[in-house]
């Protein structure tokens, strides 16, 4: 499907109008007349390739394509001595180079004499950051020009195009659609190799629904193996009775365990994670104590240390519970699922290279110690994405000081724009 849809010309590009539109920097490139050396940096299924292919087609050149990953000195030379016998013909060539930055500084360099005497136009593919990844020789031979992952408005248009394709609509509700295009995360290869999967099921599939298209595309967890279920029923109940706040209830089940051959180390590993689950920051010393009791039973051993143990589990029990960091980080993973790859705001990257300066990278970053009260305001979520509110304190042990700090800070951010 993706190999059927390739755009025949720069217009049909979907996602890169700041390249390939009317005023697109490769467009001007192109309406000059003079089609530089290019490295063009994005991620995968943005239509690196495709592009380089119709840029050669547009320009009158000999397209050659070669793989950074398959390809040698031996055939870097046999294309250069290629190239250099068509151009005694008069006839240009464009080498296309996928996976650029997987040649050595070696290889890179075999590119600087022939690019230099324009044997060749060189169009490199990388997904990877140029500034660290291709030499500065090589680099300042080349223009980068930066493709974008493809958003939601570019990938429902692929959609529309495989859609008249296939003379037919997908069988997807339109929950299901908009899951299937986050699903792409923005790599209209992938999204189109999906929908080839869709279009195979039979005319009589009702149209699917996010959790259908889960089964259709992705596979399950594997299950746990139930052969030892007094295990998980003893750890279940040892958690929620500390959950519960009843650390009598949460001895007995801990002692429960050991009586049965549980090993402690094991326990040791749960009480943690209940400290940061349950407790988080209604008392951030949870955590360092069950740490603590995890390292005494290491240096002791049983039985001794098995009291270091249940000092960790009436500690736990007794502690004020929250599980608001454990609410908020999976709402953190849900959002970030969601979102894909969306960059960061350009202020709040570092610009260790030219390049990352010229694009942008820094600028207008407010240095937080410098500003009123050591806060800016500034936004630190990617643009475009409204700003959520993942972490909500409960008004309960150490939070209760921490819901104060945030609302303090959101007022701030609110006066401050």
């Amino acid at each position: 499907m993706a190999d059927r849809l390739r755009p025949r010309t720069l217009d049909q590009v979907v996602g890169q109008d700041h390249l390939v539109g009317p005023e697109g920097s490769l467009t001007r490139m192109l309406a000059r007349g003079s089609l530089a050396s290019l490295i063009l940096w994005g991620p995968p299924g943005t239509g690196k390739t495709t592009i380089a292919r119709l840029l050669a087609a547009r320009a009158g050149l000999a397209f050659v394509q070669l793989s950074a990953v398959f390809s040698g000195v031996a055939d870097l030379k046999r294309a250069f001595e290629e190239a250099g016998r068509r151009r005694r013909t008069g006839q240009g060539t464009l080498l296309f180079v996928d996976e650029i930055h997987r040649f050595n500084r070696a290889q890179q360099d075999g590119f600087l004499p022939v690019v230099e005497d324009g044997t060749v136009t060189l169009i490199g593919a990388t997904t990877e950051n140029p500034s660290f990844a291709l030499n500065g020789a090589l680099l300042s031979r080349c223009q980068v020009l930066v493709l974008r992952r493809l958003d939601d408005a570019a990938l429902e248009l692929l959609l529309e195009r495989a859609e008249a394709e296939l003379g037919c609509p997908l069988v997807l509700d339109p929950d299901g659609r908009a899951s299937l295009r986050a699903m792409a995360d923005g790599d209209g290869r992938y999204l189109l190799n999906m929908v080839e999967q869709i279009a195979a099921l039979p005319a009589e599939t009702p149209p699917l629904d996010p959790a259908a298209l889960a089964d259709l595309l992705a596979r399950r967890a594997a299950l746990y193996d139930k052969d030892r279920e007094e295990h998980y029923n003893l750890i279940s109940a040892l958690h929620k009775s500390l959950r519960g706040s009843d650390p009598d209830a949460a001895l007995y089940w801990f002692a429960r365990m050991l009586a049965g051959g549980e090993d402690p180390r094991y326990i040791a590993r749960r009480l943690t994670r209940f400290a940061a689950e349950d407790i988080g920051m209604a008392d951030p010393a949870a955590l360092a104590q069950t740490l603590a009791a995890w390292e005494t039973y290491e240096r002791l051993g049983s039985p001794e240390g098995e009291l270091a143990l249940a000092q960790a589990v009436v500690y736990l029990g007794t502690a004020p519970k929250s599980n608001a960091v454990y609410a908020a980080f999976g709402q953190a993973r849900r959002a970030a699922k969601a979102t894909g790859s969306l960059m960061p705001p350009a202020h709040i990257l570092n610009a260790p290279t030219k390049l990352m300066q010229d694009l942008g990278y820094g600028a207008g970053y407010a240095y937080d110690h410098d500003a009123e009260e050591a806060f800016s305001g500034q936004n630190y979520f990617p643009d475009g994405m409204e700003r959520p509110a993942f972490y909500h304190p409960r008004d309960r042990g150490f939070e209760r000081e921490i819901g104060k700090r945030m609302a303090f800070w959101a007022k701030l951010r609110a006066e401050r724009g």
